[in-house]
């Protein structure tokens, strides 16, 4: 199958229950390439059906770090939860610190196991240090276990302790 030039293979949805919108403004503002690129709104059709009042935001389109999503207001039908969620691979501790802050922000306080944290809607993210896949994948069975044992322990990764159960 041939794409055409505005053909995107892929786009993830994110059903909310009336605050697409707000999300989407949320994410633009942590990823620094964000953009909300259109909005649409219910009308008076299919109000039996989808319960929104006419006028209401129906979908957002927005990218962040590379990756288009579309935000839908349909309702409490549907809840996020973690069986899915987004990897964000960082460079350093800095960039780890920050998409760990920022996405925290009205978030779930009691952030899960190895990177994992929920947002303020629901969302699931795994904020994790690309050096992290170097450690797990190295040969010696012994330091990826020292690795893992430590990785166990965290809520917010930390390189240095990382390498630090792997150089012991």
């Amino acid at each position: 199958m041939e794409n055409s030039k505005n053909f995107e293979p892929l786009t993830i949805n994110l059903w909310f229950d009336r605050n697409a919108e707000q999300a989407a403004k949320f994410y633009t503002s942590v990823f620094s390439d964000g953009k909300i690129l259109s909005t649409t709104h219910y009308g008076k059709e299919g109000q039996e059906i989808h319960n929104m009042p006419e006028g209401a935001v129906m979908t957002v389109d927005f990218i962040v770090h590379g990756t288009k999503f579309v935000g839908l207001n349909g309702g409490p039908l549907f809840q996020l939860n973690e069986s899915v969620s987004f990897i964000i691979k960082c460079e350093d501790q800095e960039e780890v610190d920050y998409y760990w802050e920022k996405l925290r922000e009205g978030g779930n306080p009691e952030s899960q196991q190895c990177g994992w944290l929920k947002d303020q809607f629901g969302v699931s993210w795994q904020v994790v240090p690309n050096i992290l896949y170097k450690l797990l994948s190295d040969p010696d069975k012994t330091k990826t276990g020292k690795v893992m044992n430590a990785l166990l322990q965290m809520k917010k990764l930390d390189i240095a302790k990382l390498e630090e159960a792997f150089n012991s």
